[in-house]
């Protein structure tokens, strides 16, 4: 091998060796420092963008799972109101005992009215006065669905009732007979359509059909039957207070739960008590059983809905350590392997840099030959 001067070849070898360990060697503090094996898209881009929608997903969910939180404590405030108002029916149940009995006087009944009415005052009073951030919670308007236009659903296809309590607001869904001699209804909104078709009318008072697609129950009789225009319709929904509660990242009917709240004011649960005769006090311990009845299906929704949005936290819980355990795989350093690494990368940038000493000295050797 010739003695060269003009370009030094193991000098550029040597070179370029400690300038790769020397990369690695700063990619080693680098992700040792941050926690993160990738730092930037070019460490690993499609890591890197799975990582990042991982990312949203769990801060998404953590929301999500506060929000559940929150609606499970907006429901303790509406069972704490319940619970008082079960009271106060307790209460009057006791008075209309003792007014329906012949041994009280009509002067006393008048006083025991005047309790009841305080009372039904107080329920009313309760119902609309509770609230969870300005909102009132018991008094019907929570989650409830207004129905503001369905044309003639009940008169044109036969109908006897239709129940708007579980549909979605603020939409239009158009109500299409497409049989009616067969009892076949059809609902569909332009993208989803459901169709149910009622059974032996001619020996049936009634039959509803439950469209769950779209929270609409209709009820027909047996004149459904004989009806044999086929026709269309449209309703429209509206909500006073739709209650709809984010429980996912995603915007579709399963990462959402809604719910309404019973109407709890006297007018909700029951009708006009008097008890200033004998007779009303015995017809008001029916009417007092009927709202103590609808008061505890009232509580009964708002005890299943706590339950679920339970569930549905502990759910997000799992799925956030779960997802949060995915995207550290992919996104965090493994301290270890790295540490291997540095060590590697620092014993080769220092023998890189004493052979490139070496290599940077061998070229003097030619001084020998001017002698």
């Amino acid at each position: 091998m010739g003695l060269r001067i003009q370009n030094n070849i193991a000098s550029l070898n040597t070179h370029r060796n400690l300038q790769i360990a020397d990369k690695g060697l700063s990619k080693s503090l680098e992700r040792l420092s941050s926690g993160f094996r990738i730092n930037q898209a070019s460490d690993d881009a499609a890591g890197l963008a799975v990582s990042m929608r991982f990312r949203s997903q769990i801060r998404s969910l953590q929301q999500a799972s506060r929000n559940t939180s929150e609606a499970s404590s907006m429901l303790q405030v509406a069972e704490g109101a319940a619970d008082q108002i079960t009271s106060i029916l307790t209460r009057m149940k006791e008075l209309a005992t003792q007014a329906a009995s012949s041994n009280t006087s009509n002067t006393d009944r008048a006083n025991i009215n005047s309790e009841i009415t305080s009372l039904e005052d107080e329920i009313t009073r309760i119902a609309n006065s509770t609230k969870y951030s300005g909102q009132q919670l018991i008094n019907g308007s929570f989650g409830s669905v207004g129905v503001s236009d369905y044309g003639n659903i009940t008169s044109s296809i036969g109908a006897t009732a239709l129940d708007m309590t579980g549909a979605r607001v603020g939409a239009e869904y158009g109500v299409t007979i497409s049989s009616a001699g067969n009892g076949s209804i059809s609902i569909t909104d332009g993208t989803t359509t459901q169709a149910l078709t009622a059974s032996a009318l001619s020996s049936l008072n009634t039959e509803t059909l439950d469209f769950t697609a779209f929270g609409i129950k209709i009820t027909v009789n047996s004149a459904f039957n004989s009806n044999t225009t086929e026709g269309s319709d449209t309703i429209e929904t509206s909500a006073s207070a739709a209650s709809s509660f984010q429980i996912g990242y995603e915007n579709n009917g399963d990462n959402k739960i809604s719910f309404s709240l019973a109407n709890m004011t006297k007018s909700g649960l029951t009708a006009d008590i008097t008890v200033t005769t004998l007779s009303g006090a015995q017809t008001a311990l029916t009417t007092i059983d009927t709202a103590i009845d609808t008061l505890a299906d009232a509580r009964a929704t708002i005890g299943r809905n706590q339950n679920r949005l339970g569930f549905a936290n502990a759910n997000l819980s799992s799925i956030i350590e779960n997802l949060s355990s995915a995207e550290s795989v992919i996104r965090d350093t493994d301290m270890a392997f790295e540490t291997v690494n540095l060590t590697k990368n620092q014993i080769l940038t220092q023998a890189g840099t004493a052979m490139l000493a070496q290599a940077n000295l061998s070229p003097q050797s030619v001084l020998s030959l001017l002698g």
